[in-house]
C-alpha cells in the first residue's frame, strides 16, 4: 500500500494538510503512523471514521516519511482523489 503512496500524483504530507484534505472530501486513503503521538492524530482518525475514509496504519513515522519522499518522519499522509 505504501507503494501507492510513493507513486501517487497528488498527496498530502503532515497532519494539518491531511486534515484539510479530509475535511474537503479530497482524500481517498489516509496513512497514519502508529508511533505518532495520539494527540496529534486523534482528530484525524475521528474525522476519517465519521466520513468513512479508509485508514492505513504504518508502523513508524520514519517509514511514512520515506514513502512520502521526505527526509523526516511524518505522522500522517493521504492520497488525494
Amino acid at each position: 500500500m505504501l507503494d501507492k503512496l510513493k507513486s501517487a500524483p497528488k498527496k498530502t504530507v503532515g497532519t494539518k494538510q491531511t486534515l484539510k484534505a479530509v475535511e474537503k472530501n479530497q482524500a481517498a486513503v489516509v496513512f497514519i503512523a502508529q508511533d505518532a503521538e495520539e494527540h496529534v492524530v486523534s482528530g484525524l482518525k475521528e474525522l476519517c471514521r465519521t466520513k468513512g475514509i479508509e485508514m492505513v496504519f504504518v508502523p513508524t513515522m520514519k517509514e511514512l516519511g520515506e514513502a512520502c519522499g521526505i527526509d523526516v518522519g511524518a505522522a500522517s499522509a493521504a492520497i488525494l482523489n
